[in-house]
This record gives C-alpha cells, sequence and structure tokens, in this order.
C-alpha cells in the first residue's frame, strides 16, 4: 500500500465525524502523520482536543490552531458541547506555530511530498495560498470533504456545511489550481457508522471509549442512533481509492451567498484539475473505517499531561 504524508486540517470537536477521521489515521500504518492544523471557530479549543485523543492513542502530538473567523465573514455555527466529554482540556497544550505558518512551512519544506486532507471549513488552506505564492504548487494533493455534486438542477443542490461556512475560502481553494479530490455528500451519505459498529469502537481502548460517548452525545444532539462517517470516508479516498469511483478531471465553483450560498457545481474539464468521488463500496469503506479506529484505540498507552 502507498505511504503517504498527510497534514490533517479539522474543525474537530463539533461532529464527531472529525475525530473519528483523526484516530483513523493514526491507526493507519500507511499514514505519516505530519501535522494537524484546527480551523474555525475556537481553534485553540479544537487543537486541545486534538491533543487530548492523540494522547488517548499514545501519540505526542501537538496541534497547530488556524484561523477562526471565516473569510467570507459569515458567522461561526457553534453546537456547544464541544470539548464538554473532556475534563481538564484546558490542561492540553498546542503549538506555538500558527496552522498556516505550519501548512506554509512543512509543504514548502518538502515540496511536492505532503498530501493535505481537509475535513472542515477551507479558511486555513485559503489562508495559507494567499500568504505565499508557491504553496499551492507545492502541496502534493488536495482531499477535501465538502459540497454536493449529485445530478441535477444546481439551482436546487444542498448546500454543505463546510463550504457554506466559508464560500470565499472555498471558492480560492478551488482556484488554486491543487490536484484535488472531493467527497461530497451523496458519496459519505452512503456510509453509516451504526450501534454494532460503534460497540466495537467503544470496547477498544482508551480513544475508543471516549469516541464512544462523544458518538453518543452527537445522537443525543441530533436525537438519531446511526452516524456518517463524513471525514473518514474522505480520509479512505486517499488510502483506498480502489474502494472509490471518481470523475475525470474539471473544475468547481462554490455559490458565494444568498439561499445557495455553498452550493458547489463540478464541471467536467480535460485540463481541470479537481476530481469527484462519485461511489463508494459502502459495506467495505465502512468496515476498513472501524477496523483503523480499533487499531488505533486497542491497548494504546495513555500519555500524560
Amino acid at each position: 500500500m502507498p505511504h503517504h504524508r498527510i497534514i490533517l486540517d479539522t474543525d474537530i470537536g463539533s461532529d464527531v465525524d472529525d475525530a473519528l477521521a483523526l484516530v483513523q489515521i493514526l491507526g493507519t500504518p500507511s499514514l505519516e502523520l505530519e501535522g494537524v492544523t484546527t480551523v474555525y471557530g475556537d481553534t485553540a479549543l479544537r487543537a486541545r482536543i486534538v491533543r487530548r485523543y492523540a494522547a488517548l492513542a499514545g501519540v505526542d502530538l501537538l496541534a497547530h490552531p488556524g484561523v477562526g473567523t471565516p473569510l467570507s465573514g459569515r458567522e461561526v455555527w457553534w453546537a456547544g458541547h464541544e470539548g464538554t466529554l473532556h475534563d481538564e482540556l484546558e490542561r492540553e497544550p498546542v503549538s506555538d506555530e500558527p496552522a498556516v505558518d505550519h501548512l506554509v512551512r512543512r509543504v514548502l519544506e518538502n515540496p511536492g511530498a505532503i498530501d493535505i486532507v481537509a475535513i472542515g471549513p477551507l479558511t486555513n488552506i485559503a489562508a495559507a495560498i494567499q500568504s505565499e505564492p508557491a504553496f499551492a504548487s507545492a502541496v502534493r494533493g488536495l482531499w477535501i470533504m465538502g459540497g454536493a455534486f449529485a445530478e441535477g438542477d444546481p439551482a436546487t443542490a444542498e448546500p454543505e456545511h463546510n463550504f457554506r461556512s466559508d464560500t470565499t475560502a472555498a471558492q480560492i481553494v478551488f482556484d488554486a489550481r491543487i490536484p484535488t479530490v472531493v467527497t461530497g455528500l451523496e458519496v459519505t451519505r452512503q456510509v453509516e457508522i451504526r450501534d454494532d459498529s460503534v460497540q466495537r469502537i467503544a470496547q477498544a481502548g482508551p480513544a475508543g471509549a471516549a469516541l464512544y460517548a462523544d458518538i453518543a452525545q452527537w445522537w443525543e444532539f441530533w436525537s438519531t442512533q446511526w452516524n456518517v462517517p463524513h471525514d473518514p470516508v474522505t480520509v479512505l479516498t486517499l488510502t483506498r481509492p480502489d474502494l472509490f469511483a471518481f470523475s475525470g478531471p474539471g473544475t468547481v465553483a462554490i455559490e458565494p451567498d444568498g439561499e445557495g450560498a455553498g452550493r458547489s457545481v463540478f464541471t467536467p474539464d480535460a485540463a481541470g484539475w479537481v476530481r469527484v468521488a462519485t461511489r463508494a463500496d459502502a459495506a467495505a469503506v465502512g468496515e476498513e473505517i472501524v477496523r483503523a479506529i480499533v487499531a488505533a484505540s486497542a491497548d494504546a498507552g495513555v500519555l500524560e499531561g
């Protein structure tokens, strides 16, 4: 299996799927995590949640707090439960190097070698593109969770949270000509994490137990008993592309404002640089997600501090 060096850019702490994706990455031997950057809202709190989950999985990791305010000026959506199940989060350290500085430094130090997995609003990535002209061409590839690309009338398409949260940033990123694979709602919703899989996660060590509690909290928040693992599915488009089908190349446009703000339109173009996931082997994808999470969680030593 190919080896990938990645930076994870995340809005961990609201939807539990970001935490699932982080632990999944820690349980995937083919992924070398070069860093984690946090975005959107209270990014220092999000960085402390990253630190806590990594420690529960036995990994010493300092996350880099990033840009909290969307470039579009849109108000940040905040669920209110972020971090509430994790005691004494204020004790968890975070990196002194801001997220955008980290992204630019690591990518320029390793041109063509680092993939970025972006599973939150794209504000940090856009800020990196704007701050350093060489950044975009030095990124090996960008793997985005966002948008909705089902066939039909674009005027009635569903705006997705990550793109809607910062339409300005999303368009900057899609215009930067970085080789990109984007996974939208029509694919992520093919995969579900239900109670039997959640029980496997819960029994797999300290990180699994913490994930179980956050999953239960998220289910209670939405009055449901299942979870769509949007972000873990996106990770797998990088590590297990054989489990997906993809479009040919093209470009993506984001509706900037109004009622349809965040709607995403993919236009096929042989000279384009974006591909869209179009189908997933749902059963195999779900099993691979749970397997990696369990692998990271099981028998992990918990770090102090």
